[in-house]
């Protein structure tokens, strides 16, 4: 994982419409980066739809929502039209994104060892720098906990 007040990564990659979105399209503001492994499974599903539920709250403290899988832009636009997912998705198939944040790893499920991305959470500061860290989350408390902590 990386760590707070490292610079975060900058990328680009495409949204459900196809669109590129930069991490510095939104310098100056503070974004929620969070990571998970695959649309339309139910951990993903209850944590995109805890974010879509506090979507308000995040935008009235002035922090944009961003979920990144490696599913495609079509997968991505048909979660968020069948959850009415209000933020952004994105898509990284080359996996480069969740490599450069270190959540593309080993994991170990009944014995069987494959890699997969790490459910984890990173809140970027409006300097673009890593406030804070959230290893594997955990899908029904991660958009909580979160907004608790940017409400400090």
């Amino acid at each position: 994982m990386l760590e707070v007040g490292t610079k975060a990564p900058d990328f680009t990659l495409p949204d459900k419409n196809g669109a590129p979105v930069s991490l510095s399209d939104f310098a100056g503001k503070r974004v929620v980066l969070y990571f998970y492994p695959k649309d339309n499974t139910p951990g993903c599903t209850r944590q995109a739809c805890a974010f879509a539920q506090n979507y308000q709250a995040f935008r009235d403290v002035g922090v944009e929502v961003i979920g990144v899988s490696k599913d495609s832009p079509a997968s991505h636009e048909k979660f968020a039209a069948k959850y009415e997912l209000p933020f952004i998705l994105l898509a990284d198939p080359e996996l480069t994104v969740l490599q450069a944040y270190d959540v593309w790893k080993e994991k170990k499920l009944y014995g069987k060892v494959s890699m997969g991305v790490v459910r984890s959470t990173y809140v970027i500061g409006p300097d673009g720098t890593i406030e804070k860290v959230m290893p594997k989350v955990k899908p029904d408390t991660n958009a909580a906990e979160i907004l608790a902590w940017l409400k400090q």
